[in-house]
């Protein structure tokens, strides 16, 4: 039997073998996928091994992969080109301020609180939805432009600070709300609310671990009681 190159049989025929293809082109291992799924590497092997995903899960695990929900779960269409009803609309997790294990990021496994939808056109506008969280502020420190109970939504593919803007921020195990800008070996957290002064976070050497900028604040939105 002559063998030609090309696709693995099985390989793009069924959902495993498409999620599999697809996380291959992408260059992302099973472990992270799965963080940005905000899901365990088991369920993401079990994907792989032909278990389909639920609800919200399809749609962020599509969104990661940059392709098309309706190529992902059935093959059909192309795998690059969304269709109408994928575009509508994207639930983005309401987290838990609290940040994953190796920090940098923020916990959205078990932590998911709720999710809201998003105009996907909006998002697209705003920066990555696939790595768009919500936070809900604590305090008054940024007041009056954001307040307290507020819900912050967060883009946590930008990261690189640019003055003036605000960013979620955790030093050591605390996660900020800040205004941030950059001088040389330092991060200077400001508040709105001038009752707060400024932190300084040092970002050489070793103390460079402990401050990670987690994404920039895209919107605000605020739930009447």
């Amino acid at each position: 039997m002559t063998m030609t190159c090309g696709t693995p049989p099985g390989l793009g025929t069924t959902f495993a073998g498409r999620l599999r293809r697809r996380r291959q082109e992408q260059g992302l291992h099973k472990q992270e996928l799965a963080a940005r799924i905000g899901v365990s590497l088991t369920t993401i092997q079990q994907y792989e091994n032909g278990q389909l995903p639920k609800g919200e899960f399809a749609v962020r695990l599509a969104g990661v992969l940059r392709c098309s929900l309706d190529w992902l779960l059935a093959g059909r269409g192309d795998p690059d080109r969304p269709s109408e009803r994928e575009e509508d609309l994207v639930m983005v997790p309401l987290v838990e301020a609290r940040l994953s294990a190796g920090g940098g990021s923020l916990e959205t496994g078990s932590e998911v609180l709720r999710h809201y939808a998003f105009r996907h056109d909006f998002l697209r506008r705003k920066g990555n939805p696939s790595r768009m969280v919500l936070l809900r502020v604590s305090g008054d420190s940024m007041q009056p432009d954001i307040c307290h109970n507020d819900v912050v939504l967060i883009d946590q593919d930008q990261r690189e600070p640019r003055p003036g803007r605000i960013y979620a921020v955790s030093v050591e195990d605390m996660i900020y709300l800040k205004i941030v800008n950059a001088v040389p070996g330092k991060l200077i957290l400001s508040s709105v609310n001038p009752a707060y002064a400024p932190i300084e976070a040092d970002t050489r050497d070793q103390l460079g671990d402990l401050v990670h900028i987690i994404g920039r604040a895209v919107w605000v939105g605020r739930e009447l009681e």
